[in-house]
């Protein structure tokens, strides 16, 4: 439902939305069309891989790949670490959609 929800979002704000169910899935999709992807929203808890998992995995083989994490846990701790390591930003949840379209603006203007 989270991942229909924020697809949804994403489409009303003129994005094109390949959503993955899973962080296994969300790597074969980016290997696959890493040219048509502009960006990589990650949840930090995610089926399979973990959102910390998949973006190491991620940055293991795709360095230019960006990368929104997105938690409802707090910045401290795990995903602090995850921004340590070259993610390049993070939204807390539950967030609006305002929120969610400047962090992307952001780091797609980078």
């Amino acid at each position: 439902m989270i991942l229909d929800t924020c697809g949804e979002v994403l489409r009303t704000l003129g994005y094109t939305v390949i959503p993955a169910k899973s962080g296994n899935e969300a790597l074969e999709i980016y290997t696959r069309a890493k040219e048509a992807v502009d960006l990589v929203i990650l949840d930090m808890v995610m089926p399979g891989l973990s959102g910390s998992a998949t973006y190491d995995k991620l940055k293991e083989t795709h360095q230019q790949v960006k990368v929104l994490l997105a938690s409802g846990y707090s910045i401290d701790g795990q995903a602090s670490q995850i921004l340590e390591r070259g993610c390049n930003g993070f939204i807390q949840k539950p967030f609006d959609i305002q929120t969610l379209s400047q962090k992307i603006r952001e780091i797609l203007e980078r």
